[in-house]
């Protein structure tokens, strides 16, 4: 065929601006507009920043603090319990086990998303088998009063989110291979050496793309939120979904929307310059200066 190159991409292309760019435009074009009364959801014949002034309210405001807070405190945890675990199944286990491996961290995404939360508020109930059982040990003299609070919708988030982070990190590690580890042996580094200086700076990328992985989705969440936050872990995701449900007020829940991408956008790019900023001095160390010729 003689068609050009870029016709291939065509689908994606066509995918993309129907499912993503066409309703996120309807939604940036909502957020100018206001709501037409009790019965109405939207109306744009007059545009403002009314909406995005109203949603920086300081009644609106610290539930944005606290959808941030647990997004970095979220995936800052996703990626300090996946890290030794993906070392050791991508260094450690032997290959013919990694595939069942694999298939157990997989298993959870087997179940409904929304029926694993639930399954956690049974867990996390002040009269569930893991209060009785604190209480049995001694460690508690009461009722475990952890449901509904920020730290329930942390460990919901964790445990929902951290296959997402599995995966690619150990796509990364395993890519690394041991014959590089063992050339970093035998040029005298020790095992910590190399982890920090062959290891990590190879699987960076894989490290980035799990990052975003859980960052992205987590910050939208508000299934894990209604189900184990209530008044206490509220967080955006809940704001939008109430404004366009329950309020019917479309140009408020469109605003909140916008705002919530532009937080992410915003954390993402921070992340990457203070990531940047890091790696200068590993670039300036392993940079060879050559001499002049004699």
């Amino acid at each position: 065929m003689r068609s050009p190159r870029f016709a291939l991409a065509i689908p994606a292309w066509a995918w993309l601006v129907l499912f993503f760019v066409v309703p996120v435009g309807y939604v940036i074009w909502f957020s100018f507009g206001y709501k037409p009364g009790i019965f109405g959801t939207h109306a744009n014949d007059v545009l403002s920043f009314d909406r995005y002034v109203e949603a920086l309210s300081p009644t609106f405001f610290q539930t944005f603090l606290n959808t941030l807070w647990v997004g970095l405190a979220g995936t800052a945890l996703c990626l300090l319990i996946a890290f030794p675990v993906v070392y050791w199944m991508a260094v450690k286990v032997s290959p013919s086990k990694r595939g069942l491996l694999i298939a157990l961290v997989m298993i959870p995404f087997w179940t409904n998303f929304l029926v694993r939360t639930i399954g956690w508020q049974v867990i996390l109930a002040p009269e569930g088998w893991l209060s009785t059982g604190l209480n049995t040990i001694g460690v508690l003299d009461g009722p475990l009063e952890i449901l509904y609070t920020r730290t329930a919708v942390l460990i919901g988030v964790v445990y929902n989110y951290l296959p997402l982070m599995i995966l690619p990190l150990f796509v990364a590690f395993d890519r690394v291979g041991a014959p590089l580890r063992e050339a970093s042996k035998d040029l005298g580094a020790g095992p910590i050496a190399t982890l920090a200086r062959v290891t990590i700076p190879l699987a960076r990328p894989g490290i980035i793309a799990g990052v975003l992985l859980v960052f992205i989705p987590l910050m939208g969440d508000y299934i894990t939120a209604t189900v184990l936050g209530g008044a206490k872990g509220n967080m955006v995701g809940q704001l939008v979904a109430s404004q366009f449900q329950t309020a019917q007020n479309w140009a408020l829940g469109s605003a909140m929307a916008v705002l919530l991408m532009l937080v992410i956008a915003l954390s993402v790019a921070i992340g990457a310059v203070i990531l940047w900023i890091l790696s200068l001095p590993f670039r300036s160390a392993h940079r060879l200066v050559l001499g002049p010729e004699s």
